[in-house]
């Protein structure tokens, strides 16, 4: 007998709450042995399950099932990380690109920094 694959997901902290990795999977963000599936699909010991994440599909080998959710350090007895390392160095280099896409705190401007910028405006037209 299994356990459904949004309640794995979660259980093994591959999403942060149940109802994200429900949308994961309704989403086909979510295959199992290479097919889509729907939210109730059993899961069992040695399935596949790949989640894909913006430009990279992340792999994982079920080594065992679980009923609750566990703590961080207990996760690597659950799951096995085969992701090849191509995938690894791919979101690598997103990561990097949408750091250097856009620096943290410049985003739009403040109510403060719009005030500042309306008066400039103001006293540069008069």
């Amino acid at each position: 007998m299994g356990i459904r694959i949004d309640k794995y997901l979660w259980c093994v902290r591959l999403s942060k709450t149940r109802s994200k990795a429900t949308e994961l999977v309704k989403k086909g963000k979510v295959k199992l042995n290479d097919e889509a599936i729907k939210p109730a699909r059993e899961v069992n010991i040695g399935d596949t399950v790949s989640i894909i994440k913006h430009t990279t599909t992340f792999s994982y080998k079920v080594k065992d099932l679980l009923k609750n959710r566990v703590g961080a350090k207990l996760v690597d007895d659950y799951i096995i990380d085969i992701t090849p390392q191509s995938e690894i160095d791919n979101y690598k280099t997103y990561q990097a690109a949408q750091a250097s896409y856009r620096n943290h705190g410049t985003g739009k401007p403040s109510k403060k920094e719009r005030r500042a910028l309306e008066s400039f405006k103001k006293w540069k037209d008069s």
